[in-house]
């Protein structure tokens, strides 16, 4: 029996020493590394109740190390989606809680040396929904002479949502409607908003639908009447100039009447005092009376402010054989240019076309600085000297320049 035992020890020795040197084999071929899992691991929640919702932020991403062998490492950096941060809120009811972050790895051997956060605090609360009617809050005032009818919305209620505490909060559901100047029937939609008793907006809830309908008719009341202003012209503008555009402001004037039969039998046009044109040069803007019917008022100013736009006629012009200036080139050479004139056509103002000086407010320039003799073909530059002017075209566009050393003068 004492043999048997002891070669029972034996055995057992050798055998934990056969391990022990295919443990150090295995990892001194394939040794174990500690480093953080390179790429952030998404954080998956699972296990809440139904009817639950947290109201903490949680982080989108945990941060973590392993301890693993490098032909393991290789594996995992392989595999998308072998290693996975669990949060496991399974059985947890209403309330704060700290829950432990879990890591699972898909390849191993493998162990989690850290995780980060390795913790978390959630809050969980019940969810609620509940039907609430929608209210306008209506700011500002129609166009003289106009009035609002009653509104309607569509739906008048809609259904909220979210967690029971913020639910609670929500005293009114609003939306927000401006009337300044409305001369017609409004219809448009409108964002819902949740505000509580003291009138501070409620975030974090769903409200559906999130937009609401709305229909305001707006109408003229009896009296008033919308006019177009015309504006009236007489003589002619200068010579050579041209009248582009006339703008009046306001454009449309309401009209007012204690005869509304009165008020319906006149034209919907307001002529303005006359405006003299005659021998304008230039815009201006000035102000103008409105004509207006035995009987008949306007709201608000009785004048129009105009704007006359006065704009010179165009045309072009052709300047033939004008010379080329030279600038360069260096000492010792002479210059040939061919052709050695050019034609400049010009276009702008009539008025400013009439009083160009060729010669003194034209430059045909031919830059040869730092040239070496030889044959060149060259662009010239055009230079004018009145503001308002244009070069449509140089003819010819290039020159021919022919650079050559001057002759030595015979002794």
């Amino acid at each position: 029996m004492e043999k048997i035992l002891s070669g029972l020890r034996i055995f057992l020795l050798a055998l934990t020493l056969a391990i022990a040197v295919w443990i150090s084999a295995v990892t001194s071929t394939d040794p174990d590394e500690v480093r953080p899992f390179p790429n952030p691991v998404p954080l998956e929640v699972v296990g809440m109740e139904s009817g639950l919702i947290n109201l903490e932020k949680l982080p989108e991403t945990v941060e973590v190390t392993l301890r693993a062998p490098s032909s393991v490492w290789q594996a995992l950096l392989a595999s998308p989606g072998s290693v996975r941060a669990i949060l496991d809120l399974t059985r947890l009811s209403e309330g704060v809680h700290t829950v432990k972050v879990r890591v699972q790895v898909s390849q191993g051997p493998a162990r989690v040396v850290s995780v980060s956060p390795a913790m978390l605090t959630i809050t969980l609360e019940s969810l609620l929904s509940q039907q609430m009617a929608v209210e306008a809050a209506i700011s500002g005032q129609p166009a003289i002479g106009y009035q609002a009818g009653t509104i309607l919305i569509d739906p008048a209620q809609v259904m909220i949502s979210g967690p029971r505490s913020l639910v609670r909060r929500v005293a009114r559901l609003k939306i927000d409607v401006n009337l300044s100047g409305a001369r017609e029937t409004i219809d448009r939609v409108l964002p819902v908003q949740a505000f509580d008793e003291k009138g501070q907006s409620v975030n974090g809830i769903s409200i559906l639908p999130s937009s609401v309908h709305i229909s305001i008719p707006v109408q003229q009341m009896g009296g008033y009447r919308d006019a177009v202003v015309k504006v009236v012209v007489k003589g002619q503008v200068a010579s050579g100039y041209h009248l582009s555009g006339i703008s009046v402001f306001p454009p449309i004037v309401t009209l007012y009447s204690e005869n509304p039969q009165l008020i319906q039998s006149i034209p919907a046009v307001i002529e303005t005092e006359p405006l003299d044109l005659n021998g304008l040069k230039e815009s201006l803007t000035t102000r103008l009376n409105l004509l207006l019917p035995t009987g008949i008022s306007v709201i608000g100013e009785q004048s129009v402010l105009v704007q006359v736009n006065i704009a010179a006629l165009e045309s072009s012009l052709t300047l033939t054989g004008q010379p080329i200036e030279i600038i360069g080139p260096g000492p010792g050479l002479t210059v040939t240019i061919l052709p050695p004139t050019v034609d400049i056509i010009l276009s702008g103002p009539i008025p400013l076309l009439n009083t160009l000086r060729p010669r003194q407010d034209l430059r045909v320039v031919l830059d040869l600085s730092n040239l070496a003799p030889g044959t060149y073909q060259i662009s010239p530059q055009v230079e004018v000297l009145l503001d308002g002017l244009k070069v449509e075209s140089v003819l010819p566009s290039t020159l021919q320049v022919v650079i050559a050393n001057a002759a030595t003068p015979t002794p």
